[in-house]
């Protein structure tokens, strides 16, 4: 493995290319990343790397996010049946469907959707910012989708009235992170502070010390006053912790918090992604500048530098 991981970085050196990995790549393809992170973050870092291909380690709708925002660049993924069942749960017709039943309701989509969606909606978020975004509309009864329980959680931290779209979108791996399995952990480790995912369900939330994107728990682990944690999110992110703060224990949940999408990606499917250009991932540039706008209003109203209007 040691030997594949170099001809990875040696190839990606020849090529000129960049590798991102999401926080829920296995161990050995976040090791061999250029950047490892959040899907919008690896996407804005996408932007700035000067690279002209970028082998995006990660599911569906994120290789199509840095295609979205990198439109002069070659954005490979090692495995295109790597998907989101989360994404697919709302299309387009779902979209029509409630903006018919709610008119004039704001639709806020989570960046976890395709780039039809987000060129739909009136806003994109990233699980950080759901809340921050949201409590700033003057509207009282807001559209958010996928996924109800992150929906909920919005609800919770901003006291409007959320409805989720579609009403039972859910992810998967953090809907199975349920409260029982955190008392379980919790008596294997009473002294480990509890970091959960905003899509967990709502009671597992209740019993956590923090919640927060994955990139906010890892970073939560090395802040908090504490030297143990249950990571409430997907196992991958046990390993990001384990390196940045190797003084502090991280326990998964459970072991089967995996998601099989991000795990179908390995070292062989990266190498094989340098050496063949395959599999390039591209998006209508129509849909694209609609998705940009919608993500630049966003980062607008969130009082934050839009990436692309940057000097």
């Amino acid at each position: 493995m040691e030997d594949l991981a170099r001809k990875i970085r040696e190839k990606a050196r020849e090529r000129g290319a960049t590798i991102l990995a999401h926080n829920y790549q296995r161990p050995e393809v976040q090791d061999v990343a250029d950047f490892v992170g959040d899907s919008l973050e690896l996407s804005i870092k996408a932007m700035e790397a000067d690279a002209e291909i970028i082998v995006f380690a990660g599911v569906d709708f994120m290789v199509e996010q840095a295609a979205i925002l990198n439109p002069e660049k070659k954005i490979l993924t090692p495995e295109p049946s790597s998907i989101c069942p989360m994404a697919w749960q709302l299309d387009p017709p779902i979209v029509e469907e409630y903006r018919r039943k709610y008119p004039g309701a704001p639709l806020v989509v989570y960046v976890n959707s395709f780039a039809e969606v987000k060129s739909m909606a009136d806003y994109v978020v990233t699980s950080s910012s759901a809340s921050k975004l949201v409590s700033k509309l003057d509207e009282e009864k807001i559209l958010f989708g996928p996924d109800r329980n992150l929906a909920s959680f919005v609800a919770e931290t901003t006291g409007k009235e959320v409805v989720a779209v579609p009403l039972n979108s859910y992810c998967p791996v953090h809907i199975d992170i349920t409260m029982e399995k955190i008392v379980m952990a919790k008596k294997r480790a009473p002294d480990a502070k509890v970091l959960v995912h905003p899509e967990c369900p709502p009671e597992t939330r209740r019993i956590a010390d923090f919640i927060g994107s994955t990139s906010q728990i890892i970073r939560a682990a090395g802040e908090m006053d504490a030297e143990r944690f249950i990571i409430g999110t997907e196992n991958g992110v046990i390993h990001r912790i384990s390196k940045l703060y190797p003084k502090k224990k991280a326990y998964p949940v459970s072991d089967d918090a995996i998601c099989p999408n991000m795990k179908k990606i390995t070292l062989e499917k990266v190498y094989r992604s340098l050496i063949s250009n395959e599999f390039a991932v591209r998006v209508d540039e129509k849909i694209a500048e609609k998705a940009r706008t919608v993500l630049e209003r966003s980062f607008n109203l969130l009082g934050v530098e839009v990436p692309w209007r940057k000097k």
